[in-house]
């Protein structure tokens, strides 16, 4: 994170994300801001509060990319929520406090994966050691009276054995293991909100306190390696620090998207699904502001989790959120439409770029895919005038066409003698011709 200025942020989100130099500035902001707290010496430092964000823009512009890929350059623990799942304390619904709670759940994956790096040469000398055991017994290893000749005979035998085992020459062979299961615990609480959490922690430590079913299970050494690796692994980490190390990235890194966040703001006072709305943002507005959660692994803060909302804000504007919560997001940002060089360019361009996806499917059939300059364009053209005519779903228009327009070379293949596809501009527009001029076979295949 520290080599990475708000500039090399904005070029690496570049890479994957096509135009919306507002919202990446933004965000990249905020991510080198996150790291400058840090560097700030005493108490002033807790007194930093992160800025959040509103991402305005309607659907397939890039916001949820733009939060995803930002996670994952700072190798921060990342959720996305929608906010329209969270209901007001007494409605049917998810708990605010949940998503506090996955995030911590995410951190704890994310450290336990990096000691388990950290540790597996070790763990694979402790799992060889086990399918050594198995496939050469010591029967007389707690035998005081062994002499020393059997000893040494005993380990000349070991040597060679494990020699072999590392050319690979047990790898097929059967042994039995023994594995262990977690004991099983089915129970259901019923309650107030945020009770399905609790019920997940009684869960957690009734099987800690129950006794681990233990059976004999066959399999090939090489399945054997991989079973013993992550028992061993198990064993040679320190779950403490983990949860330590995680909720401290939670606290001062974590990452919550909060998308649809335009679908809780609205008329208030109604009946139906508006009656809750504003309550869902006055529960939403603690979190937010920073306050404790109570999770399996101890009191989270959040005082120091950077929220970045989304919405389409299409009926509503984010002044017509309750005041309270608006304080608390006060960096808004405008998405652009996406324009038709745009989608040449989402085609093209990014590293996971729609067509080099296609190529990549149908070169799984030894069968090459090339689409000319022109082609590209006459798809951008109709992406860009579908979204004018219907519902304005940005980039995700993209796919609807590039599947229309390739189905029928993906279910044909694999075909006898067809090993290059060539898409050009004439073919594109044959294709979709009929689709778009018919406003019915449009609205349900595009």
């Amino acid at each position: 994170m520290k080599q990475l200025t708000p500039k090399q942020i904005v070029k690496e989100l570049d890479r994957y994300i096509v135009g919306q130099k507002k919202a990446k500035k933004a965000v990249a902001i905020a991510l080198r801001n996150r790291w400058r707290r840090q560097q700030v010496e005493g108490k002033l430092r807790d007194e930093i509060m992160p800025n959040n964000i509103i991402m305005i823009g309607s659907t397939g512009v890039g916001k949820t990319e733009i939060a995803r890929r930002l996670a994952s350059l700072s190798n921060a623990p990342f959720i996305k929520v929608e906010a329209s799942k969270f209901t007001e304390v007494g409605y049917v619904g998810r708990d605010v406090e949940s998503m506090v709670r996955d995030l911590m759940d995410t951190a704890i994956s994310m450290v336990e994966r990096e000691k388990e790096d950290e540790v597996v040469e070790m763990a694979e000398l402790l799992a060889n050691e086990r399918i050594l055991d198995i496939l050469f017994p010591d029967d007389h290893k707690n035998d005081t009276k062994q002499s020393k000749e059997l000893k040494e005979r005993h380990a000349r035998t070991r040597g060679k054995i494990r020699k072999k085992m590392e050319k690979g020459e047990f790898e097929n062979k059967m042994i039995d293991v023994e594995v262990s299961d977690d004991p099983i615990v089915g129970m259901q609480v019923f309650g107030p909100m945020g009770m399905e959490d609790i019920g997940m922690n009684i869960k957690d430590m009734i099987s800690g306190q129950l006794p681990k079913n233990k059976r004999t299970k066959k399999m090939a050494v090489s399945e054997a390696r991989e079973v013993l690796l992550e028992s061993e692994a198990a064993k040679l980490i320190d779950h403490e620090e983990v949860i330590r190390i995680a909720r401290e990235r939670t606290e001062n890194t974590g990452i919550i998207f909060l998308d649809e966040i335009d679908k809780v703001v609205g008329s208030v006072g109604g009946v139906g699904p508006d009656v809750s709305r504003e309550g869902v943002q006055r529960d939403l507005l603690p979190i937010v502001e920073g306050s404790n959660v109570s999770t399996k692994y101890g009191i989270v803060a959040t005082d120091h989790i950077l929220f970045i909302a989304a919405g389409a804000f299409h009926v509503s504007t984010p002044s017509d959120m309750i005041p309270e919560l608006q304080g608390r997001f006060p960096i808004r940002v405008e998405l652009d439409k996406l324009t038709k060089e745009d989608f040449v360019k989402i085609l093209t361009h990014p590293r996971s770029a729609l067509i080099k996806q296609y190529k990549a499917l149908l070169g799984a059939e030894n069968v090459e895919l090339e689409f000319n300059d022109a082609a590209i364009k006459a798809v951008a053209e109709f992406a860009s005038e579908v979204n004018s005519k219907m519902e304005n779903i940005g980039a995700r228009r993209l796919h609807t066409i590039m599947t229309t327009l390739l189905e029928d070379h993906l279910f044909e293949q694999p075909k006898r003698g067809n090993k290059k596809i060539k898409i050009t501009a004439t073919i594109v527009k044959e294709s979709l011709k009929d689709i778009v001029e018919d406003p019915d076979l449009s609205r349900y295949i595009l």
